[in-house]
């Protein structure tokens, strides 16, 4: 067992994974000497896993675990998760806008008494867009999953082994690693970090991965969904049984008079497109349950570090 791993996700980060093992190694060491750090790579195509094998070889407490192709950032944390050995965990980014000089700080503040502290960024080094599409997400979230997951945390944070077990029984297909650790309920602190500008590149995160994180998430956490076009279902309904009575009434008073073919053909038109976004809500939640029962693994290893390698072989030697 180590004291202190830091597990990190890495895709596209060959041109700062040197920078974040010096800094990395540079902070822990004011905590312990007894650290490991398990660098995920969720192929990339770059020289990311290259690098994270000869960091290994130059410091075995450097542990390195390629994925056989790209799973996603969060299931690259369940990895790490998985593989770590440590009595407090930090999960991190790769591309140094998390400042490792921050994990003294947040390893202090877990020493009062709390199994989760969390990093919150004060002003994001992020573009415009992101910012808003970030603050746009979270809101939505918040609403549909009825929790109130903080818009300026991200995976920064440490937890302790208590927290890590928890988190590893949880084997949805859906992962958000933040709303899970959320979802546990454990005593919770957090500081206001200083968020950095991005160490080289630029973020992967498309507005259509984006989109799909959004949906994916709100899906595994939510059925508020599902309830609200039950809500909208019956207000529907009694609009048109008002509107029944209206014309009802209208018809004994004045007669009847047979006119709004227009109107007719639009209502039928905008039910008929309300059923069918239903129907469509219906069948992703649907075609998620139907992913739950494959029973698939989450994310498949093409390799590990020698370094690595041993430590599974030991883990699955105490099963």
């Amino acid at each position: 067992m180590s004291h202190l791993s830091v597990v990190i996700p890495v895709y596209k980060a060959e041109n700062c994974l040197d920078e974040l093992y010096s800094r990395l190694k540079t902070s822990l060491e004011t905590i312990s000497e007894d650290f490991e750090i398990i660098l995920v790579e969720d192929c990339g195509g770059d020289r990311s896993w290259d690098l994270i094998v000869e960091l290994a070889q130059k410091d075995p407490r450097v542990k390195g675990i390629q994925f056989s192709r790209n799973f996603g950032q969060h299931y690259g944390i369940t990895a790490g998760l998985d593989h770590c050995n440590g009595d407090w965990v930090v999960v991190m980014d790769c591309d140094l806008q998390d400042a490792p000089e921050e994990i003294p700080r947040l390893y202090a503040k877990a020493q009062e008494g709390y199994d989760v502290v969390l990093a919150r960024r004060g002003k994001r080094k992020d573009p415009f867009l992101k910012r808003f599409t970030s603050l746009l997400f979270y809101k939505t979230f918040n609403y549909l999953a009825e929790l109130n997951y903080d818009a300026e945390v991200g995976n920064f944070r440490i937890i302790s082994r208590k927290v890590v077990d928890s988190f590893l029984l949880m084997r949805e297909q859906l992962r958000f690693f933040g709303g899970l650790v959320d979802w546990m309920g454990f005593p919770t602190a957090s500081i206001n970090v200083q968020h950095q500008e991005r160490f080289a590149g630029k973020s992967s995160y498309t507005f259509r991965k984006l989109k799909k994180l959004a949906t994916d998430t709100i899906i595994a956490y939510s059925d508020k969904p599902l309830r609200l076009s039950i809500k909208l279902g019956f207000f529907i309904s009694f609009l048109a049984f008002v509107a029944g009575i209206y014309l009802f009434l209208k018809a004994l008073i004045y007669g009847s008079v047979v006119t709004g073919w227009s109107s007719l053909i639009v209502s039928l038109y905008f039910l008929g497109g309300i059923i069918i976004c239903i129907l469509g809500i219906l069948g992703i939640y649907l075609g998620k349950t139907f992913d739950e029962t494959k029973k698939r693994p989450l994310y498949l290893v093409r390799e590990y570090t020698t370094n690595c390698t041993a430590g599974v072989l030991e883990k699955l030697s105490k099963k």
